[in-house]
């Protein structure tokens, strides 16, 4: 296989190694949504938080009709209060405020997209608060330090592996057996 090139890392997905110590990022997988020059951008997709999408919907005075028990999700430690959802494309929904980010995965941001799909959720939705982000050239060397591997972005593993299992089988997507993975020196 050859070596990743590394602006191909978005879309895809970044696997956090042992060695990161940062605990944001401990255990984390992250959608890489955008990556260039200026910096990167993604979304954690295996931290849910204890606020409830009905909750969140309702303060914004706007309604969730999905299943009861759906939580936020913590996307990063950047801008906390920046919504974004993640979803299955729609079809019959008009593309504005929405990128397609892998086959089977989008991304929108604007209010009144929130209000379409908190109203008629599709079964394939995570909405997220906060985001993670790097400066330029700082990802590549977090990289190069052995902090992340990347893997595939693929929508079954996005949306229906349960949080608590999606780093080690996104590791394993990769050929890489998580209980061999050992910490070395830290990375910040």
């Amino acid at each position: 296989m050859p070596p990743l090139i590394e602006s191909q890392l978005a879309p895809g997905l970044l696997l956090a190694m042992p060695q990161l110590e940062d605990p944001h990022f401990a255990r984390s997988v992250v959608l890489m949504v955008e990556h260039g020059d200026a910096g990167s951008f993604g979304l954690v997709i295996n931290q849910p938080s204890n606020v409830r999408a009905a909750a969140l919907l309702d303060s914004l005075e706007m309604r969730w009709r999905g299943p009861a028990d759906e939580r936020v999700w913590a996307g990063g430690p950047v801008a906390p209060s920046t919504g974004w959802i993640l979803h299955e494309p729609l079809e019959g929904v008009p593309a504005a405020g929405t990128i397609d980010i892998a086959p089977g995965i989008a991304l929108s941001t604007s209010p009144d997209k929130l209000r379409r799909l908190g109203a008629a959720p599709p079964p394939r939705i995570r909405l997220l608060l906060g985001c993670a982000g790097w400066g330029p050239g700082q990802l590549g060397t977090e990289m190069a330090r052995g902090a992340w591997v990347h893997a595939a972005a693929e929508a079954d593993l996005v949306f229906d592996t349960p949080a608590s299992e999606l780093w080690e089988a996104a590791l394993r997507s990769i050929g890489v057996r998580p209980d061999q993975l050992a910490p070395t020196s830290g990375v910040n």
